[in-house]
């Protein structure tokens, strides 16, 4: 009689042993951000080109420049100086993890960023704004859940995902959604005056 196989011994195309470890890109933060937008990691296209969003189907940038009036093909040098100058940082919540391939489903091994370092460093953050599902499960899972005292007057919004992968609603349903980064870039007010209404992102279970 055949042993049953140990569920350890079992990988899958997304778990093998020989996946490689990654490492996401440094963050852009400019002098007084307003909004940190958080994706979940870099995909492969992003991390050989050390650029954000660089794979040429993501609407991120084409969504940013509709938003903030510039052209989403300037020069990446250029489009991050527009961001910058709109209050708007960007980061992702994975620093490093283990993943073949650029899906958010083959993901392991995470090691999440300083994030709530960030937002101790820049307390003019007033919103956290999260780029798809991933970026928000792992939020909640390793941001929210340890420091929900940093987000008692900063706002979180779940945006949908800009990735091509995520065809569920076209550019203009996207470009509406993410009209909330915008909004919360616009203006000086002080973190305090923040509004207490959240939108959060349900904790990992």
């Amino acid at each position: 009689m055949r042993a049953a196989l140990s569920s350890r011994a079992v990988t899958t195309a997304h778990e093998r042993p020989d996946d490689p470890l990654l490492e996401g890109l440094a963050p852009v933060v400019g002098r007084r951000p307003r909004v940190l937008v958080l994706g979940s990691m870099p995909s492969e296209a992003s991390l050989r080109q050390a650029q954000y969003y660089g794979h040429p189907r993501n609407a991120f940038w084409a969504i940013q420049g509709a938003l903030f009036g510039f052209d989403p093909g300037l020069p990446y040098a250029e489009r991050l100086a527009a961001l910058r100058a709109a209050g708007v940082a960007l980061w992702d919540v994975i620093g490093r993890c283990r993943r073949r391939g650029s899906l958010d489903s083959a993901i392991r091994d995470v090691e999440p960023n300083d994030i709530a370092g960030l937002l101790a460093a820049h307390p003019t953050i007033r919103a956290v704004c999260l780029n798809g599902g991933k970026a928000a499960e792992l939020f909640a899972r390793h941001v929210l859940r340890a420091t929900p005292e940093l987000f008692v007057h900063r706002t979180i919004h779940r945006l949908p995902s800009t990735s091509p992968a995520h065809a569920a609603r076209d550019f203009d349903a996207k470009l509406a959604a993410w009209g909330a980064v915008a909004a919360a870039s616009s203006g000086d007010s002080p973190l305090e005056s923040a509004p207490a209404r959240r939108s959060r992102p349900r904790p990992a279970r």
